[in-house]
Formats: structure tokens, sequence, C-alpha cells
């Protein structure tokens, strides 16, 4: 799949790059000057410097690195977010600190991923009655721990 990249502003981040022959994301880079501090509970929307056209059928999943989670408690507040097909601004990360120390952001480092899925358009029936199955209506927890 080819997808077409912008950079926008003035800071000149990296290209989104495969790190290993099975990554299924690539790095987003923050596109900041100065270092970015988050408090613990703060979150941030984190500029990439990029913009994305998207193909028809797909998106963009901007998704948590697990090193900055596991380490930091940092992580992407509405993971993953979706960057639609028809969508062509800047990209944005919005992070937050679930940690107990501040974090800095710093700048070009690496802070979301991206990974690009099939996207199944939904077309509504509207009916009387659902089928049925053997969960039924059974909700949080009803399947077992």
């Amino acid at each position: 799949m080819r997808v077409e990249i912008q950079r926008r502003g003035t800071i000149e981040v990296p290209l989104p790059a495969y790190q290993t022959e099975g990554a299924a994301g690539m790095d987003l880079h923050a596109a900041i000057a100065e270092p970015v501090e988050l408090r613990p509970l703060e979150r941030r929307s984190i500029a990439t410097g990029l913009s994305f056209a998207v193909p028809p059928g797909f998106e963009a999943q901007v998704r948590p690195r697990s090193g900055l989670a596991r380490d930091h408690g940092v992580t992407v507040l509405n993971a993953p977010g979706t960057i639609d097909a028809d969508y062509r601004g800047e990209v944005s990360v919005v992070l937050v600190n679930l940690g107990s120390e501040p974090f800095v952001v710093a700048p070009l480092s690496r802070i979301a991923q991206v990974v690009f899925a099939a996207v199944a358009r939904a077309e509504w029936v509207l009916v009387e009655e659902l089928g049925s199955t053997a969960r039924g209506e059974g909700g949080y927890g009803s399947t077992g721990r």
C-alpha cells in the first residue's frame, strides 16, 4: 500500500518507518522545539509534524508505544486514535501520563506508533428481533473470568 505523507511546520521529523521485518507499526516522533513535561495525570496534544493521505478503505490507527507505557506510564489517551481516509490535517497524539512521576517528552522522541487497517463500512438493518446466541444478553463478566 502506498501512502502519501507530507511534512508540516518547521521541525523536520523522521518519516515513520518499520523498525523490524515483522513490525506492524511505525513510530511517530514529537515535532516539538522544546521539551514538554507531562505531570502525573496530565494530558497534552503533541504534534507529529506530518499529514497522511490514508487510502480509501483504510484507517491509520495511532497507538501507544509499549516501552513508554511500561517504563513511565505514558500512553495515548484515545487509543487507538483513528486517522480517517478523508483527513488531511497534521496528525497529533494526545499523550497522558498515568505514572507517578513527571515525564519529559523530548524533541523528536518516539511518542506513538501508527498502524494501517482495513475498514469495513456497515449498513444498518432495523429489525424487530435479533437472532439468539448461547450468551444472549449476558454483559460484563458473563462469560467467566
